[in-house]
């Protein structure tokens, strides 16, 4: 079996599967690509044997509404890491915004975040980097399929994004502000739709499930 459920906001993706397993006891279950904490949206999540189709889950096309934040960096490039203010002399303009996030439609490079779970010699990359001591993270081509900018009014972006596979959407934030020289970083994620699964039909869950 496979379904969708809605993991709320502030509660790992890990655990948002607590409360599948009290209806599911004794089987194997498993979930496909990870919201970070502060994300929140469509999870899609597998019970027995249906969990090893989860990577062709994984592969599908994603949709996200993101908030970004310019006007500063983050460490985890996130609401939750320490930010770093950067002086502008004039916010940019509308057009100037959506010229820059043209840039990043199509196939492109992009650098995971240090705070990841992306792994290094065995170890996800953001254990090396609560420990003070970050990994250096190579380049991967991904697949941003389009952009909408639904709302501007600085400081804040408002974003529709269609993605494919292994798009960070905390990595698009950040390398955003870099272009528009202002930093930025991601301020609040909901992922809409994974594939066939959409928010619509997610299951809703009880945080402390």
């Amino acid at each position: 079996m496979i379904f969708a459920i809605y993991k709320p906001k502030d509660i790992s993706s890990a655990k948002a599967l607590n409360s599948v397993k009290k209806k599911f006891p004794g089987e194997k279950i498993g979930h496909a690509g990870t919201l970070d904490p502060l994300a929140e949206g469509v999870l899609v999540v597998a019970v027995g044997a249906d969990t090893k189709r989860l990577k062709h889950e994984v592969a599908a096309e994603k949709e996200y509404i993101a908030d970004i934040m310019l006007g500063a960096t983050s460490t985890t490039d996130d609401e939750e890491g320490a930010k770093t203010v950067r002086t502008i002399a004039a916010s940019p303009s509308r057009g100037i915004v959506d010229q820059a996030l043209q840039k990043f439609v199509g196939n492109i490079e992009q650098t995971p975040p240090l705070y990841s779970a992306v792994k290094i010699g065995g170890r996800e990359a953001y254990k090396y980097a609560r420990r003070g001591k970050p990994v250096e993270l190579k380049p991967r081509t991904v697949k941003i399929k389009n952009i909408e900018l639904l709302d501007y009014r600085y400081p804040r972006i408002k974003l529709k994004v269609t993605t494919g596979p292994g798009v960070y959407i905390r990595s698009l934030a950040r390398d955003l502000g870099e272009v528009l020289k202002t930093g930025g970083y991601l301020a609040g994620l909901l992922r809409t739709r994974v594939g066939k699964y959409t928010i619509e039909t997610a299951e809703r869950i009880e945080k402390g499930a």
